[in-house]
């Protein structure tokens, strides 16, 4: 009987298996079937909007086919899980992507390194604690997200607040490239944070709506993270969709504010979109 060797959540391991998937193909293109078809794995779990679900069953099956078995992408997830386990202070997926030199200059990705998107977020967030107390709940969001580095960086620093994070910020990224809006999505997932990832130019089209439920529009994706599935959110999307309505909702907070921290104007913090 052979011994199931324990995953410890290296970049050795992860890749030991993605060079091993790269015998016939190119690194990029097993590179992007191993992150859309785990992105679709989480995405389907909890999202089964008629629009999401089926589109993204469809094509998790054929980033599967082509990769040749299911066993190597659960490895890779299992080995990304346990990374982020052991340390949630790293861009992962991101490090490994630009040490392969996937990145495409000519869409400017140069991922900034961890450390300074940790000093970033600490400068964007200020006192987090006081207006979560004044608005019941904050959102985050960068306009260029990339494998996620800066939201990652405030979801850890947030950690400290004296508010359950995952109950009281609400995560939003955008990226124009597909691949590495789908690696911010799955690390963010990973680490429990609430809020969605958009697929679109934030230049040309830009998010637009609510920040609790916002307009998916022509030449965009929107991906849902688990934990936005949660109760504590959707109760807050029923009294914003409510109040929109005129209805009456009656809670000690009948109205919350939402704020964007956007994280290249430290002059101006606030931005709401639409």
């Amino acid at each position: 009987m052979k011994k199931t060797a324990v995953i410890e959540g290296t970049e050795k391991e992860f890749l030991d298996i993605f060079r091993r998937l790269c015998y016939s193909r190119s690194a990029w293109q097993v590179w992007e079937d191993l992150i859309c078809a785990i992105a679709c794995s989480i995405s389907n779990a909890v999202d089964r909007t008629g629009e999401h679900y089926g589109r993204r069953e469809e094509e998790f099956a054929q980033c599967i086919n082509r990769i040749g078995s299911i066993e190597e992408p659960a490895r890779i997830l299992n080995i990304v899980v346990m990374a982020l386990e052991n340390e949630p202070e790293q861009d992962f997926l991101g490090k490994i992507y630009m040490d392969l030199n996937l990145g495409n200059h000519w869409k400017g990705q140069f991922f900034t390194p961890y450390d300074i998107c940790r000093i970033m977020s600490q400068a964007a967030l200020g006192n987090a604690d006081r207006q979560i107390e004044e608005q019941g709940y904050i959102s985050i969001c960068d306009p260029a997200c990339g494998a996620g580095a800066t939201l990652i960086a405030a979801a850890n620093g947030l950690k400290r607040s004296k508010h359950n994070f995952q109950n009281h910020v609400l995560f939003v990224g955008q990226d124009v490239d597909r691949v590495v809006a789908q690696m911010c999505y799955i690390q963010l997932s990973l680490l429990g944070c609430a809020g969605y990832i958009c697929v679109g130019n934030t230049l040309t089209n830009p998010m637009t709506g609510h920040v609790l439920s916002p307009h998916e529009k022509t030449g965009q994706e929107l991906w849902y993270m688990p934990m936005f599935q949660s109760d504590v959110w959707q109760w807050r999307r029923i009294f914003h969709s409510l109040g929109s309505m005129g209805g009456t909702v009656t809670t000690k907070k009948t109205v919350e504010k939402e704020h964007f921290f956007m994280f290249f104007d430290f002059d101006k913090k606030e931005m709401p979109y639409g």
